[in-house]
This record gives structure tokens, C-alpha cells and sequence, in this order.
């Protein structure tokens, strides 16, 4: 009988996390409503861990492919095990795939195995010093001008070669009067000679510099002269030689001009690889907590949260997500273009969005809470006195109120911490994903 009743539950908790894929995995409806523009995706499973990154020339379309019929025992397993799919739009296919290897270094994913452990990017940097110079590293520490990141290597050691050549500027280590057997090969920049003109070094120094500030129609006009120039003579070795620089050189400042930096997708990444629903736990309890620290006669039934967002100063969008019972409300979840300004305001955007929301009275929920710190939460109670309004600050995760003016800090760990900080997440999410959609109508026309 025991083993009977140990089957029956082992089967019926395997049918319920069955049954918990299909409901949960991203639906066709989803993948169809993809953007056919640059970017990386990632899947996640239940835990909202990150399982897979790839990225992408035209994310519908590849992410489409996930869901056709796959001999790939990889892809099969990964579709089975996957609960949801986040994307981040790039401006282009290169900077999504810098992207992508920035990501698949961060999060380890179980289904990535290339790039997985390696620091995949390499940097040029001109090194500060008595005798700065241009050298190529993994890692970027130390003072100086790093250029970079490059996820093509031997392309970036390629074009590193073709500088130090071409500029003379290899240092040497040893001291030899008449100079050392690299600098009469035109290797070495000729330090070692006691007439090393160090100006005249600083000076193709800058030069390389320049280059690698995407100054580079020179070099580009430069190197197909030289090439023309080997083939009339027949000097087709150097000729083929040189090509190999000019498409190494063309893939480098191809990296240079996305101006990439592990920083520039920061906010978009802090979105996605949030577990949103994960936080959301005993809401009904953590209603309770907050009726008796406002010191309110009834539980909160409804809390709105609002968020500002803004994309490098510009698409200045805004958030209002509704909890009910401590649940997410999604036909009450509303997005907002901002009208009135042009430049970054969030305490006049703040006012802005909050007003359009509760034009109608009856919408008004029993607190509405600001993603921010004492200067958003009075702009927003100035509109409105009669609404009970708190505010979360991001960095100290500090909540204001009336009655805490100064602010407590909350408590992740409680479900009153949790609660607050899934509303605050989610109208984050809300306003990032506007972003996703303002942001890809644009990007079609740079």
C-alpha cells in the first residue's frame, strides 16, 4: 500500500511540473511578436535562472527556429527545460555579439559551452609612463586608453602586428649603440640606439592612437594604395599581405565604431536577469505588515507602483503596474509616453504620468508607490493629498512614508520586502520593455 501511495504522489508531482512547462514556456504568440532586429535572447528556466544566450541578426527569426523541428538532442532538451525568453535589442550584429559573449561570461549558462570560461575579449591600450606604449591584453586594468572590448582575436592581434610594423613602434629591452637586429628589420621603434628620438616616437604613437579613435579612412586609403602599388610590381606576397590587414583592420574599427563598453546594456541586463515572479511570496501577509506599519485601518487591497526610464537621456517613458490582493493586475498595467518634456526630468515626468493615470478618480488605488526617493514621493503627493503615497529608493532600498519621512530600510527577506520590491522590479520591467518597442522603430533608421 505505502508503494502504491509513493508512486501515485512521484507521478503526480511529474505530471504537475509537467503541466507547469507547458503553461509557462513562451508561447507562439510571443516568438511571433518578436522584433526582426539585432539583439541577444536569453532562456530562462522555472527559477528564472539564466540557461541559454544567443544572439541574433533578426531575433524573430532565429528565436523561431528554436520551435521547428530539431534533431539537435541540445535544442530539444533546451525547449523542454525553458519556462521563459527575455530579449535585449543592440544597435547592430556586431554589438550584439559582444553582447552575447559579455553575458555567457557572466551568467556560465548550462547549454553555452563556447566562451564559457575564457575572458572572451581582448583590449588595445596605450599605456601611461615615461614611454607609454601600444600593447594588447585581456584584461582592462591599469591606467591608460583602452580600446576595445574585441571578441575576434587574432583579427585584434593581426591589427596590433600591422600597428607596431607599420608605426615602428615595438620597444626594445636591450641597449645596443648601433641598434638591436629587429630595429635594422624595421621592427623596433629603435630605443635602444642612443639617438632614439623619443618625439618622434610620441608622435607615430598618436598617430596609432588616432587610428584607434576611429580615425581610420587614412589607413584604409593608405594600405589599398599600397596594395595597387605591390601589384603592378608583381610583389604579390606583400600585396595578399596586406589585404589580410586591411580586412583585420576593416573588422576592428567595425568593433570601434558600435562604441561598446561592458556597461553600455547595464540597465537592460539589471532587467533581465531579474526573478521577478520568483519574489512574489505570501502577499497576504505582506499586506498585513504594511497596513500595521502605515498605521491604516483596513489592508491595502490595490497598490500601484509608477516608474520613469529613459534610454541615454532620450525615449523618456513611464510605468504604473497594479497589485491586487499582492498579485500582479496585468489588465489594470498601464505605459506612458512622456508629452511634455524633452530633456530628463523624472520629478516633472513623475507628475506628468501620475496625472494622466488617475484622471479618472475611480481609478485611484489605496497606495500608490514612486520607484524613488523623498524628491519623486512629494512631487507626486503635491498632485494628489487624499492619495496615500510611499516611495522605495533604489540604492539604500529605503521606504518613505508619512509617518517615515527620513525612511526605514526595508528587508528583502520579509514578505512585505519581497512584495515591494517585485512592484518595483515589475514597473521596471514594464517601462523597459516600452523602451524595446520606441527604440525599434528607431533603430531601423540609424
Amino acid at each position: 500500500m505505502a508503494i502504491c501511495v509513493l508512486y501515485f504522489y512521484h507521478e503526480l508531482k511529474r505530471l504537475y511540473k509537467k503541466t507547469l512547462t507547458i503553461m509557462t514556456m513562451a508561447s507562439p504568440d510571443y516568438v511571433r511578436s518578436l522584433p526582426r532586429l539585432p539583439g541577444i535572447y536569453v532562456f530562462k528556466d522555472h527559477s528564472s535562472t539564466i540557461i541559454y544566450v544567443g544572439k541574433a541578426k533578426q531575433l524573430k527569426n532565429r528565436v523561431s527556429s528554436y520551435f521547428r523541428k530539431q534533431d539537435d538532442w541540445k535544442v530539444q532538451e533546451l525547449i523542454k527545460e525553458h519556462a521563459t525568453i527575455e530579449y535585449i535589442l543592440t544597435k547592430n550584429e556586431v554589438e550584439a555579439l559582444l553582447l552575447e559573449a559579455q553575458l555567457i561570461r557572466t551568467y556560465k549558462p548550462k547549454y553555452n559551452v563556447l566562451l564559457k570560461h575564457a575572458n572572451p575579449f581582448v583590449y588595445l591600450v596605450i599605456t601611461t609612463g615615461e614611454l607609454p606604449q601600444l600593447e594588447l591584453v585581456r584584461q582592462k586594468r591599469g591606467k591608460g586608453t583602452f580600446f576595445g572590448p574585441f571578441l575576434y582575436k587574432k583579427r585584434a592581434r593581426s591589427s596590433y602586428e600591422y600597428l607596431m610594423r607599420s608605426l615602428k613602434l615595438r620597444l626594445c629591452a636591450t641597449k645596443i649603440e648601433q641598434g638591436c637586429l629587429d630595429y635594422h628589420m624595421g621592427l623596433c621603434a629603435g630605443n635602444c640606439r642612443a639617438s632614439f628620438s623619443k618625439e618622434d616616437y610620441l608622435i607615430r604613437l598618436m598617430v596609432a592612437q588616432r587610428l584607434l579613435e576611429g580615425k581610420y579612412e587614412a589607413c584604409q586609403t593608405l594600405l589599398i594604395q599600397q596594395i595597387q602599388e605591390h601589384n603592378e610590381r608583381l610583389e604579390f606576397e606583400k600585396s595578399k599581405r596586406l589585404s589580410i590587414y586591411l580586412t583585420d583592420l576593416a573588422s576592428l574599427f567595425e568593433a570601434l565604431k558600435t562604441g561598446f563598453t561592458e556597461r553600455k546594456y547595464e540597465k537592460d541586463i539589471t532587467v533581465m536577469s531579474t526573478p521577478i515572479s520568483a519574489k512574489i511570496q505570501q502577499p497576504i501577509e505582506a499586506l498585513f505588515e504594511l497596513q500595521k506599519l502605515l498605521g491604516l485601518k483596513e489592508r491595502p487591497e490595490t497598490i500601484d507602483c509608477f516608474d520613469i526610464s529613459h534610454f541615454q537621456s532620450s525615449y523618456l517613458v513611464g510605468s504604473c503596474i497594479r497589485f491586487k490582493e499582492g498579485i500582479p493586475d496585468k489588465n489594470r498595467f498601464r505605459r506612458f509616453r512622456i508629452k511634455t518634456l524633452t530633456e530628463q526630468n523624472d520629478y516633472a515626468a513623475l507628475q506628468e504620468i501620475v496625472s494622466r493615470r488617475y484622471r479618472n478618480p475611480e481609478d485611484m488605488p489605496h497606495i500608490a508607490l514612486i520607484d524613488g526617493g523623498k524628491g519623486q514621493l512629494s512631487s507626486v503627493q503635491q498632485l494628489f493629498p487624499d492619495l496615500y503615497c510611499i516611495s522605495l529608493a533604489k540604492k539604500e532600498e529605503l521606504l518613505h512614508t508619512p509617518l517615515h519621512p527620513e525612511g526605514i530600510p526595508l528587508d528583502i527577506k520579509t514578505p512585505l520586502g519581497r512584495l515591494l520590491m517585485s512592484l518595483r522590479d515589475y514597473a521596471h520591467h514594464f517601462a523597459i520593455s516600452y523602451h524595446r518597442v520606441l527604440r525599434s522603430k528607431n533603430f531601423t533608421k540609424l
